[in-house]
């Protein structure tokens, strides 16, 4: 199994799945300017395609020929990416709460932060420094996950220890690198792709998420064949952590089911 972050993560949201996938063998690369990952050496490339042949050169490195791809937010667009580029490297698909493509028209329910996003590279390519140092010193705090709890995730279900890793990575990040990673999820759409998929197909989505409304996520159980689906009813976008349980019950369900079947007539 490959695991594939959003923008900005560095595996945070797999901190209650990824005791539950043992015994099976599980890889997780950072991207680009993520994480222990160096910052890209030339601009352009950061697209989706980019990660995507990433994540199958980390198989490569790991000598596994095919695997269940596991997206969250923008993973969800990686994942799709790799079955486009890699089809024969992709054994099946975990997309949680991600959209096929172009999330910024639906960031909120607006497709403001697409429009907006043109004048934030403006000042971020003007000003990288002193965004940074503001990112560095506000991100890792607790105000930071109030206002989150205000914003998109679920203050009720998660644990402060779960998603502080989240912030705490942002703050690490250039935000050059982060502001043009997410105009390239802003780009892509895999939405072409849905109904000729045909491997095991399980989504999970966030009845409340706001990134990328759940609507999304039901449009790719429509539209992939003999898709299964899991709605966490209050989840937001952050559903792994809030609903570890559930979500984590739901994969390894799905693997028991519809992937390990395959694997042993294989």
């Amino acid at each position: 199994m490959i695991l594939c972050d959003g923008i900005g993560c560095d595996g945070y949201v797999w901190r209650h799945l990824r005791p539950a996938l043992a015994p099976r063998r599980v890889v997780h690369g950072h991207y680009r300017g993520h994480g222990r990952s160096q910052a890209p050496r030339r601009a352009g490339c950061l697209e989706i395609e980019d990660l995507a042949d990433d994540a199958v050169a980390i198989l490569d490195d790991a000598e596994i020929g095919c695997a269940v791809w596991v997206g969250h937010s923008m993973g969800v667009q990686v994942a799709l990416e790799a079955w486009r580029r890699h089809p024969d490297r992709v054994a099946g698909l975990v997309l949680v709460c991600g959209a096929p493509g172009h999330p910024l028209r639906t960031f909120h329910g607006a497709d403001t932060l697409e429009h907006l996003l043109p004048t934030i590279e403006r000042w971020v390519v003007k000003v990288p420094g002193v965004v940074n140092r503001l990112t560095r010193n506000l991100l890792p705090t607790r105000l930071a996950l109030e206002i989150a709890g205000r914003l998109e995730i679920n203050r009720e279900l998660v644990d402060p220890d779960d998603f502080m890793p989240y912030l705490e990575g942002m703050a690490r990040m250039d935000v050059r690198t982060f502001v043009a990673m997410l105009a390239a999820a802003g780009r892509h759409s895999a939405e072409d792709l849905l109904a000729a998929i045909d491997v095991p197909v399980l989504v999970v989505a966030g009845g409340r998420d706001g990134f990328t409304p759940p609507e999304r996520s039901r449009l790719m159980i429509e539209q992939v064949p003999g898709c299964q689906g899991l709605e966490i009813d209050d989840g937001s976008h952050t559903a792994p952590i809030e609903r570890p349980e559930r979500v984590n019950a739901a994969i390894t369900s799905f693997l028991g089911d519809r992937i390990d079947p395959q694997v042993a007539h294989s």
